[in-house]
């Protein structure tokens, strides 16, 4: 069920071939079978947000899998769509190397994001960093991407001021996710430990210029990677991109799932000693994925309702 796109031609396992024009304005259906496989994934993800709200029922590795691993498949699947196996494949190996690269230089160092260190709760680890942190870039890195891509109305080969706006953008979208969900698991979950704690919910904001920088610097590699290598036919139907902001908007519904009452400690502590009542920031993680991940998902849901802006791309809407 792997797609690869050859020239004009989509092929898709079990599907055989479909005939793809690039400069044609018809719009190409979504395959059945793609379509499937990612609906599926958004639901195996979103079914993962649910059972969070029970951790004690569920073994921690398997619940931090289920939140790594669909978006991760789902982003290869998207991506090969639109990008070609050559060109989503490099996406998810900057997302992987560089996320690692500069988290093991935090952790060890403390710069970009500020002194850490990772605790046992998400598995195996790289040298000094979580295998599924690593992955977790990747996932969500390229609905950030999608969304950005689609707010800029950028559909296209990006060429000009795009290849630097894209980026941009695409990092704040990548930065609401961390910002809604760092407290949570780094204060309340003990995924890692922020040595000083930190003025947001035990975090200290260095954390998020350094995910601002980490994430930037992904983007900015793969647009430039782009500015030589033309993408596949960008001519998918008006639900191939829907689903990636549905998939985005999914993850900022579970957090919102994160404010309904359940079995627990109602304060919790960071390293400075500082206390932090968990429902404040439950309550803080919901607001900022209703306004802050929500806004940039109905923007790009906007973008997306028109079926003929999609044909024409860089077309005005």
């Amino acid at each position: 069920m792997v797609p690869a796109v050859c020239g004009g031609v989509v092929q898709v396992s079990g599907l055989g071939e479909l005939s793809v024009n690039p400069s044609s304005s018809k719009v190409t259906e979504l395959p059945f079978v793609i379509n499937l496989a990612l609906s599926t994934l958004i639901v195996i993800y979103a079914a993962a947000r649910v059972l969070q709200i029970f951790p004690a029922k569920f073994p921690m590795l398997a619940l931090v899998s289920l939140h790594v691993l669909p978006p991760l498949v789902f982003s290869f699947i998207h991506g090969a769509l639109f990008y070609r196996i050559r060109g989503i494949v490099t996406f998810l190996a900057l997302g992987v190397i560089v996320g690692n690269i500069l988290e093991n230089l935090g952790v060890r160092t403390g710069f970009p994001f500020g002194h850490y260190y990772f605790t046992e709760l998400m598995g195996p680890k790289l040298l000094v960093v979580p295998i599924m942190l690593g992955l977790a870039y990747t996932g969500m890195a390229y609905l950030s991407w999608t969304l950005a891509r689609l707010i800029l109305r950028e559909l296209r080969n990006l060429d000009g001021a795009n290849v630097l706006f894209v980026p941009l953008l695409a990092s704040c979208i990548m930065v609401a996710w961390d910002f809604s969900m760092d407290p949570i698991w780094a204060t309340v979950l003990h995924g890692w430990i922020w040595l000083q704690g930190g003025v947001y919910f035990g975090v200290p904001a260095t954390n998020f210029l350094g995910w601002y920088l980490t994430v930037y610097i992904i983007y900015q590699l793969f647009a430039l990677y782009l500015r030589r290598t033309p993408v596949g036919p960008t001519r998918w139907p008006s639900r191939y991109w829907r689903l990636a902001v549905i998939f985005y908007g999914v993850s900022a519904t579970g957090n919102i799932l994160l404010t309904i009452p359940r079995a627990g400690p109602t304060v919790v502590y960071d390293p400075a000693g500082t206390a932090w009542k968990v429902s404040n920031i439950t309550a803080a993680s919901a607001s900022v994925s209703i306004f802050v991940m929500g806004a940039f998902a109905l923007l790009a849901w906007i973008r997306v309702k028109d079926r003929n802006s999609i044909i024409r791309g860089q077309g005005a809407v």
